[in-house]
């Protein structure tokens, strides 16, 4: 590297999990599809060896010597700011995964700005990420392909930041295009573009921010991982990806009422994802909508990760005309999604707002999205 100041702008975007809840972690089947609203990161080399980040979404900022990240992480991610543990947590998975020399790379300094709505259930967190280790490939010349750094942030937000995710929203926010979303098997991590037909079809995507937040890195996240563990093992197999439907009355005579409807919303949605890739290669997405509402009810009832606010719009969405509607990301708050007519934009709108009203929560954040890129250079 030379001592030549190197700079410039790269992003990523947040993305929407179309169908395929809580299967990533269980080497299933996810269908998500990257969003317009990206997180994106302003470089600038230092010759100091540190790396400095800031964000227009936090007053904390963190500064560590290139060379202390092995050391800072994991066992002492708590001495960094929440937020700042994402982009340095990258950092440092970036330097793990290829061995370089520390001494051979500048450091940096990162400013981050994000439009992804934080919270929500669109994953801001893989956008920071993503942008986060193009950014650092780039100017480090490393040289990862797209997989890898998926690979790069998914263990950044496992283990510099403690949340026990899967890989999927790394994956669709470093390789989705314009249109469709990415068919990901998550064993093989092989992927397929599918095209959504959204727009041909006259239809638009409702998302429905609910305002309930979340943290994946406590509470039930963690257990509803650990049962789909435990049931893996009373079956004796991998991972849940190894039990089909067929499978489900053995299940049910071995495992506790619990453990069962956990494996039972896994073991059906990844069928529901392969059910809804075929049906938007067949029959467009008008035909999808029934999947939709059966991947919200699995969620609510069995893998019981859905709250009062997601039931809320899902049902008032549907009532008002949705083709289909569930909630979409992790769970315990964030965001439902709604595939409606384009005409019935506003009148959805409107009739969620005042379900939510009259219920007395508080007022929800309801936009569309659309298909769009992965990660890239933009300056």
């Amino acid at each position: 590297m030379t001592d030549t100041p190197t700079a410039g702008t790269w992003s990523a975007p947040g993305r929407v999990n179309l169908i395929g809840e809580h299967t990533d972690y269980n080497d299933g089947f996810v269908l998500p599809f990257a969003i317009e609203f990206r997180t994106a990161v302003a470089l600038q080399t230092r010759t100091d060896g540190r790396i400095r980040v800031t964000s227009s979404f936090s007053s904390d900022a963190a500064e560590v010597a290139v060379s202390d990240l092995a050391a800072l992480f994991p066992d002492r991610r708590d001495e960094v700011p929440e937020w700042a543990r994402y982009p340095l947590g990258v950092a440092w998975a970036l330097l793990e995964a290829t061995g370089v020399d520390v001494a051979s790379v500048p450091g940096v300094d990162l400013s981050f700005s994000s439009d992804v709505p934080v919270g929500a259930g669109l994953s801001s967190s893989a956008a920071i990420e993503g942008a986060t280790a193009s950014a650092l490939n780039d100017v480090w010349g490393l040289g990862l392909d797209r997989v890898s750094l998926a690979k790069v942030g998914c263990r950044a937000e496992n283990e510099a930041v403690g949340a026990p995710t899967g890989i999927m929203d790394q994956m669709a926010s470093m390789l989705s295009r314009a249109d469709a979303a990415t068919f990901l098997d998550c064993r093989s991590l092989q992927t397929e573009s599918v095209d959504l037909g959204f727009a041909g079809a006259g239809l638009e995507l409702l998302v429905i921010d609910t305002k309930v937040t979340h943290a994946h890195s406590t509470g039930g996240y963690r257990e509803r991982r650990a049962s789909c563990e435990q049931g893996a093992a009373i079956m004796g197999v991998p991972a849940l990806r190894d039990i089909t439907v067929d499978d489900l009355t053995r299940a049910r005579e071995l495992m506790d009422d619990v453990t069962f409807r956990r494996v039972r919303h896994v073991v059906t949605e990844n069928q529901r994802v392969l059910d809804t890739v075929e049906t938007l290669r067949s029959a467009g997405p008008r035909a999808i909508g029934q999947l939709l509402d059966a991947s919200h009810a699995s969620m609510r009832d069995d893998f019981e990760i859905s709250v009062p606010e997601l039931d809320l719009a899902v049902d008032t969405a549907r009532a008002a005309g949705a083709i289909g509607a569930r909630m979409t990301g992790g769970g315990f708050g964030g965001a439902a999604i709604a595939l409606i007519d384009h005409s019935l934009v506003a009148s959805v709108t409107a009739a969620v707002e005042r379900a939510f009203a009259d219920a007395g929560y508080a007022t929800p954040h309801i936009f569309t999205v659309h298909p769009s890129e992965g990660a890239r250079r933009d300056a």
